[in-house]
């Protein structure tokens, strides 16, 4: 059984015991409390187990936070910024101006949608090139006025049409890879959802990168992957793609790419978002209370080193 259908068969036992408890003649207490623990039970080894194919579905699930209800709940007098001065606003890009407990910060994300015309406005949380330089533009107004920057990343991918092609997609992304490498304020990456290939490494360059505990981070999709090396049409190997590729937030802490994983409610962020906002909370001011204490020049050094070292098994 996949856990779509174990979600699907939790939510008919909640709305069963949601009926009983509106209606007390139809079972007593005790039965109703009984009836309760077992659906308790059942989720909680429901979600225990997930594999990572189950972890890439609840990260992609629209029910989850986005970047806009992320900076409703951890930042104050937020202003957002529009373009990149070059064509257009892309919307799959939000990023502007804020306070984090009286500190002036930069923040920046992609933006998905929960219905299908939001979706198309910020094309599913891919974005263009307009999008990165749209971020860049943010990130080298952090460092006139300094800043430290705040990134939340949840895309499948940049994206993937003619247009940005044209545009230079694979242009932006290097350059916004190139100016994370080498600006000088603090830089805190949240990897909140999916982490898709260049277009969400293009703004997870940072001193600290924290995931959530069902979010992905990987080169492709696992559609893809499989559909590469094993010329897998029909998504009968996706499963173990997902295996395969160690995209979870366990995997990528073992090896050493994250720095830490901030677990989620039961079942997922989008359960209890309050909890996932207050561990954030609690991990940005550990790390600003840290990084604006180190000079610029470690600042870089430390950056460099850190990424200088994945994939490095030497011992």
């Amino acid at each position: 059984m996949s856990l779509k259908e174990k979600e699907k068969k939790i939510k008919e036992l909640e709305e069963k015991l949601q009926r009983i408890k509106n209606d007390p003649d139809l079972i007593d207490a005790v039965e109703g409390k009984r009836i309760e623990d077992t659906i308790t039970r059942y989720k909680e080894h429901t979600y225990s187990s997930l594999s990572a194919y189950d972890r890439v579905y609840l990260a992609r699930k629209s029910e989850r936070p986005h970047i806009k209800e992320y900076i409703a709940n951890l930042f104050d007098d937020f202003i957002e910024m529009h373009g990149d001065r070059f064509f257009k606003d892309d919307q799959a890009i939000v990023g502007g101006i804020g306070y984090f407990n009286h500190l002036p910060v930069t923040v920046i994300g992609h933006q998905k949608g929960r219905n299908l015309d939001d979706n198309m406005k910020c094309q599913f949380g891919m974005a263009s090139p307009d999008g990165y330089r749209k971020a860049m533009r943010l990130i080298k107004q952090a460092e006139k006025f300094n800043r430290p920057i705040i990134t939340f990343v949840d895309t499948p991918g940049a994206y993937p049409g003619i247009e940005a092609e044209e545009n230079g997609i694979g242009e932006a992304i290097g350059q916004s890879l190139m100016l994370l490498s080498d600006v000088t304020v603090p830089v805190i990456v949240f990897v909140v959802g999916e982490g898709g290939s260049g277009g969400a490494l293009a703004i997870s360059i940072g001193d600290h990168i924290a995931m959530l505990e069902n979010a992905v981070y990987s080169v492709l999709s696992p559609e893809g992957f499989a559909s590469i090396l094993w010329k897998d049409t029909k998504g009968e190997r996706v499963g173990e793609a997902c295996e395969v590729m160690k995209m979870t937030a366990k995997d990528l802490y073992e090896a050493h790419i994250i720095d830490e994983i901030i677990p989620e409610a039961l079942g997922g962020v989008h359960k209890d978002p309050a909890l996932t906002y207050r561990k954030i909370r609690q991990v940005i001011t550990e790390q600003l209370d840290a990084l604006v204490r180190v000079s610029k020049k470690d600042l870089l050094n430390r950056r460099y080193a850190k990424f200088r070292k994945i994939g490095d098994y030497r011992g």
